[in-house]
């Protein structure tokens, strides 16, 4: 747990990274903005956040987006920053170097290591195997290729998207707090910091939202906003296996959504038909269209919403999230539902049995909603209300360095060093987001034998590192494993004076940038490129098969009609398709799933897997490992029309290993809402 100190440090070094971007002459920057889908591979890689084996990707709940933001200052175009907010659980270094290869072939210097940043909104619900380190990839089988080409690629496109776009334009902040959006779940742990540090706050959890909003000068309209606000990505369970931004994806999408809507004053919804009756005797004519061939930009043309670079753009960035849980109801036991205990995040000893609660309980997916909404409701609150206007010149400072060993001055002049990393039983026990193994409690400072020798079989840690690691036992020596590659560079894992030394460090940063001086960068710091030497064990699909007599996209299961003949606000109708694996090919800025409205004699998409809700479901048929099925499920918002519906879904298969990619499409049988 980190102490409430570091909260506020890491949040002051935050606000004064917003500071530092910002740049004016005369009263304007360029400013420009850009988002490009980032959705990795929705079937069968492994999820990147609670490292486990079981949480596979398995469809779409909504899409993932790399949000660009650039300002940079009129008169010196070169003084200018970038800075990416990804819909995934964290940022990559091999993921950065590659993206600034690809700028640098086509800007030149402009985009480099030291004005381009690259966040990570933590969602769970992600595809892994994009980290080049071991620790980070163990339940992905490895890196996985597919994983890290989607975001390499979504980020270089919605920096071009920003860097084209750029005019001159103004930048306003405001802030304030988001209540109930996130708790404190190891209050235990807080407990333990001084009782004068923890009467400075009046919350357990740093509350504050931080929003920056974007204006064209020109129109006088914002073109995008981002804010930084605590509170894990863990709405969605690890039982989860849909890819999902979770709250701060779904904040994302509803503040996008809201503007767009507000800006052009309309939104989906068309004239209610006078006689539902008769609507519901025409949909039984129309029947599911079975499958039929398509190319690999079809689904593009049946968004609901395109991505054409003149979108608004609005992102939920990560902050100082430490120990912060969206799961606001409190953690309990699930076989007693009694609450876990306060000091261990257990039941019973077994931590296993203690997870924690979101206001939707046991709805992830709502879960997922209302805390998205808090924080949309307070971004839409805070840009509606911003008349701060930022000034100042774009700079910036970064510098890499190893944790591993790093001298910090404390105070009384005491002299100490950071440690190589190491993991204690701590991070074994895991958290009530994410309960951990059976044998290890939060709290715990000793571990059994019996771990130990399993420890020692992969490395035995050094004397010095038990010593220097001190209070923390090592569970596991990351630090100095680097076989097959490097195990770890990231998270708090450097010893009892790791916080110490990243605020020595920023203030460093923070006191060159006011200065006006530059850093020192030791020139053998650079993350390397272990892209050559990674592990790659996730086998690749099986070719696709189809039951006799079948064609891909034709119905498995139409949808139901249901009682009285049409389907309410809040009812799911569902179609199950044939398919194939949804690894083939990612459909970028494309979709596998589409809601359709007959309006006249045309079929208009109105919903598509960007959408909160609608949902992709992708699975192997039980009788086969070489056939998919595909479930496209609607959850019928209250703004939808009356009308006729149908579902439809889009894939692509292949026959063998080597063979071409071929496309398909495929709609249910029509359907009335009413």
């Amino acid at each position: 747990m980190m102490s409430r100190k570091s909260y506020r440090d890491s949040h002051f070094l935050l606000l004064l990274a917003a500071l530092a971007i910002i740049g004016v002459i005369n009263g304007e920057y360029l400013i420009g903005v850009g988002s490009y889908d980032m959705t990795g591979p929705a079937a069968e890689v492994n999820m990147m956040g609670y490292a486990s084996m079981e949480q596979n990707s398995a469809g779409v709940h909504f899409r993932l987006r790399a949000r660009t933001f650039i300002v940079a200052d009129q008169n010196d175009q070169r003084a200018r920053f970038a800075f990416v907010n990804l819909d995934a659980g964290m940022a990559s270094q091999l993921v950065t170097v590659k993206v600034l290869e690809r700028l640098r072939s086509r800007y030149g210097t402009l985009y480099t290591k030291e004005n381009l940043a690259i966040s990570g909104i933590h969602t769970h619900a992600g595809p892994g195997g994009y980290l080049q380190y071991l620790l980070y990839h163990v339940t992905s089988l490895g890196f996985v290729q597919q994983s890290f080409d989607a975001l390499v690629n979504a980020i270089e496109q919605s920096v071009v998207q920003a860097h084209e776009n750029l005019k001159p334009g103004s930048v306003f902040i405001n802030t304030g707090d988001v209540e109930n959006a996130g708790i404190n779940r190891s209050p235990s742990a807080y407990l333990l910091n001084p009782a004068e540090e923890r009467a400075r706050y009046p919350a357990n959890v740093d509350k504050e939202m931080t929003l920056l909003k974007f204006v064209d000068s020109a129109s006088g309209k914002s073109i995008g906003a981002f804010s930084w606000y605590a509170t894990h990505g863990t709405s969605m369970s690890r039982d989860n296996k849909l890819i999902s931004g979770d709250n701060k994806g779904a904040a994302a999408r509803f503040f996008e959504d809201w503007f767009t809507s507000t800006e052009s004053n309309s939104s989906r919804s068309v004239p209610t038909p006078s006689n539902i009756s008769k609507l519901i005797k025409k949909v039984r004519s129309i029947k599911a269209t079975g499958g039929k061939p398509c190319d690999n930009s079809t689904s593009r043309s049946f968004k609901a919403r395109k991505s054409d670079g003149s979108q608004f753009v609005g992102a939920f960035c990560q902050s100082n999230v430490g120990d912060i849980s969206p799961n606001v109801l409190g953690a309990f036991c699930t076989d007693s539902g009694k609450p876990c205990d306060f000091n261990h995040s257990s039941c019973h000893g077994d931590v296993t049995l203690c997870k924690g609660r979101g206001p939707g309980y046991p709805d992830d997916t709502l879960s997922t909603k209302i805390i998205g909404e808090r924080q949309f409701n307070k971004a839409v609150d805070l840009f509606m209300s911003a008349t701060k206007e930022l000034t100042g010149k774009v700079d910036y400072r970064h510098v890499y360095q190893n944790f591993s060993e790093i001298e910090v001055e404390l105070s009384g002049k005491t002299k100490v060093r950071t440690c190589p990393a190491a993991l204690g039983p701590g991070f074994a026990a895991g958290t009530t987001d994410g309960p951990g193994m059976f044998g290890f409690q939060q709290g715990d400072t000793e571990i059994n034998e019996l771990w130990k020798k399993v420890r020692d079989l992969l490395k035995e840690p050094s004397q010095f590192q038990v010593e220097c690691q001190k209070p923390k036992a090592v569970l596991l020596s990351s630090g100095e494993m680097f076989e097959p590659y490097a195990w770890t560079a990231a998270s708090t894992l450097y010893g009892p004076h790791t916080l110490s030394a990243y605020i020595q460090e920023f203030n460093h940063l923070a006191l060159a940038m006011a200065k006006g001086r530059g850093v020192l960068q030791p020139a053998d710091l650079s993350p390397p490129d272990l892209s050559s030497k990674v592990l790659r064990l996730l086998a690749d699909p099986f070719p696709d098969s189809l039951p006799g007599g079948k064609k891909f996209g034709d119905i498995k299961q139409d949808v139901s009609e249901p009682k009285g003949g049409s389907f309410k606000k809040g009812n799911r109708p569902s179609a199950t398709f044939w398919s194939a694996n949804a690894r083939n090919d990612l459909l970028t800025e494309g979709t596998f799933a589409a809601v359709e409205m007959l309006q006249g004699q045309r079929w208009i998409p109105v919903y598509d897997d960007d959408d909160f809700c609608l949902y992709f479901k992708w699975k192997l048929d039980n009788s086969s490992l070489y056939t998919s099925l595909a479930t496209i499920e609607w959850e019928v918002p209250e703004e939808a029309s009356s009308g006729v519906y149908r579902l439809r879904h889009f894939g692509s298969s292949k026959k063998a290993q080597h063979s071409p990619i071929e496309y398909f499409t495929g709609a249910s049988s029509a359907f009335t809402v009413s």
